[in-house]
């Protein structure tokens, strides 16, 4: 049985789609481009992922400006977030990673901001500052006259950035941001699963600092992978569910190229012991196996909705060496060949953004 492909709320569409006309693109062949109806954008609650990714991409590659609708303060040129990951990808460590970010920043063109990291006792603290060529006062009014769309992408892609170069999620204590509450604040708690703040100092995330010690685990060869999908795993929203089931499935995250925890790690991260773990998860009728194959299996479905995508580059996106290994596991979850999935309606139907 297919599982339900991986969405955004349709919000951000519609007001990605909104600072595309106020900026004097044309929609309509943006759209076209993309086989998408507007129409159904506007009559749906969520839209996936996969399309989203992609339509961020084509407006990326329009606008020749890769922080679109992003917190930047200017045009950031196209091939500045490949050639920052490049920068970083061989760092040790997490922190070590973020502060040469941050000098990246300051020497590429477009730019007023930059990542600002403090490590103060057990936390951290990741928020936005100028560069030394821009002022105080001007990145101060910069901030106050961005939406609170765009410092909440900003920052929620930051810290699935920071997820995917240390191979597990982030745990957050808390999200701070500036401006008031504003009525959709229950997308924030979804998105951030954290403590919210509003009306405060600063547009931060805090953590705790033992993840800045955690290594850099991607390598090149899954950069490229990750490259070709951005900003998917960038936007990807989490279930906004208590359950025990939720939280592990959190834990593994979205990057599956790596080996994911077993059992004995991701109860230790959970506070209990791997009996509990696998007693409570009994209790909700699935088991730590089940979870892992499930997320594996959405993950290589969504994969391969996107067209651009060659079934070898799905392949190494999952973490499997051989393609004919990819091939059976593909099939075993399917009960399609990845060829066939492709041919078949249910990609047709996925493709064109039509649901259930």
């Amino acid at each position: 049985m297919m599982d339900k492909t991986i969405t955004v709320p349709s919000g951000y569409v519609l007001y990605l789609l909104q600072q595309v006309e106020k900026q004097g693109y044309n929609l309509t062949e943006l759209l076209d481009e993309l086989g998408i109806d507007p129409r159904e954008i506007e009559m749906r609650t969520e839209f996936s992922a996969v399309k989203f990714g992609q339509l961020y991409q084509r407006i990326m590659w329009t606008a020749q400006d890769e922080s679109f609708g992003m917190l930047s303060g200017g045009r950031v040129p196209n091939g500045t977030f490949r050639m920052m990951c490049h920068a970083i990808i061989h760092c040790p460590t997490l922190e070590r990673a973020i502060y040469r970010c941050s000098s990246f920043y300051e020497i590429c063109r477009g730019t007023q901001v930059k990542p600002q990291l403090i490590r103060k006792g057990r936390y951290a603290k990741l928020s936005f500052a100028p560069i030394s060529s821009a002022s105080e006062e001007e990145v101060k009014t910069l901030l106050e006259n961005e939406t609170p769309m765009e410092v909440r992408t900003g920052l929620s892609m930051w810290h699935h950035f920071i997820s995917w170069l240390i191979g597990t999620r982030l745990d957050l204590k808390a999200a701070y941001f500036r401006f008031p509450k504003p009525d959709d604040s229950y997308h924030y708690e979804t998105l951030f699963q954290s403590e919210i703040k509003f009306d405060q100092h600063d547009h931060a995330i805090v953590f705790p600092a033992r993840f800045l010690d955690y290594p850099i685990v991607q390598n090149d060869e899954t950069l490229r992978s990750f490259l070709q999908t951005a900003p998917y795993q960038l936007i990807v929203m989490v279930d906004n569910d208590q359950s025990l089931t939720s939280q592990v499935v959190a834990l593994l995250g979205k990057d599956f190229s790596r080996e994911l925890p077993g059992s004995e790690e991701v109860a230790f991260k959970l506070n209990m012991s791997v009996s509990t773990l696998r007693r409570r998860l009994s209790e909700e009728d699935t088991s730590y196996q089940k979870i892992k194959d499930q997320c594996r299996m959405k993950a290589a479905v969504n994969y391969m909705d996107s067209p651009q995508l060659s079934i070898n580059d799905v392949a190494a996106l999952m973490g499997f060496d051989e393609p004919s290994a990819f091939f059976r596991s593909f099939k075993k979850w399917t009960g399609m060949t990845p060829g066939e999935y492709r041919k078949s309606e249910t990609y047709g139907q996925k493709y064109r953004l039509v649901s259930d």
